[in-house]
């Protein structure tokens, strides 16, 4: 099928996924810079999974202000996720390459911060692939945004000015995304990965992007 346009996630279908444990310790040094101990795993995940209504329950049962809280998570998580990229732990994958010859405009639409994003689109060399990116900062609206919700691929398609889109995601969560902004999607699972957990039938299952040109004509 011929599409207007093609979105991607990023962490784990552009570039390689960030380190789980470098988070956790960057959510860890954020507690400490409040003078708290922690993370409780609980909190990480509040904050994964966009859920800003626990994680402002448990800053005020800490007597942090939610807003400083997530201002200074965001800088810790984007610094170590620099520091990644700058050690070399972090790549982009090779099979990126395959983009290249899709002829729709093509975007990004990620729950990662938006500065990183922005910073690793730079540093790979691949920001004039994208002709509009779309993260989500460390804030309330920005939270909400978090996949499954499609609003962030809803205005993507619509910068695009395309009325048939598919979305690439590597888990579960973005291919329930693209079923709720209405258009097809692409679950790339690769070797190396883990297994996703699937509860949702994406229209492609791929294991590398390499393939998709050609599942596309």
């Amino acid at each position: 099928m011929q599409y207007d346009a093609v979105l991607f996630d990023f962490d784990g279908v552009v570039v390689e996924n960030p380190s789980s444990q470098r988070l956790y310790d960057a959510l860890g040094r954020t507690y400490e810079k409040f003078g708290r101990s922690g993370p409780a795993s609980e909190t990480f995940q509040e904050l994964m999974r966009g859920d800003f209504e626990s994680l402002a329950q448990r800053c005020h049962s800490l007597d942090i202000k939610t807003d400083s809280f997530c201002a200074q998570a965001a800088r810790e998580m984007v610094q170590v996720q620099r520091e990644e990229v700058e050690r070399g732990l972090r790549s982009a994958y090779d099979d990126v390459a395959a983009m290249r010859s899709l002829e729709a405009p093509l975007g990004i639409v990620s729950d990662n911060h938006p500065t990183v994003v922005s910073t690793l689109l730079d540093r790979f060399g691949l920001r004039s692939l994208f002709e509009t990116v779309y993260g989500c900062p460390l804030t309330p609206d920005g939270l909400s945004r978090r996949k499954p919700d499609p609003t962030n691929i809803e205005a993507a398609i619509a910068d695009l000015e395309a009325e048939t889109a598919l979305y690439v995601g590597d888990r579960a969560v973005d291919v329930h995304a693209a079923d709720n902004a209405g258009i097809d999607s692409v679950l790339i699972s690769r070797p190396e990965a883990d297994e996703p957990d699937l509860d949702a039938t994406p229209t492609y299952q791929l294991s590398s992007l390499s393939q998709l040109p050609a599942a596309l004509r």
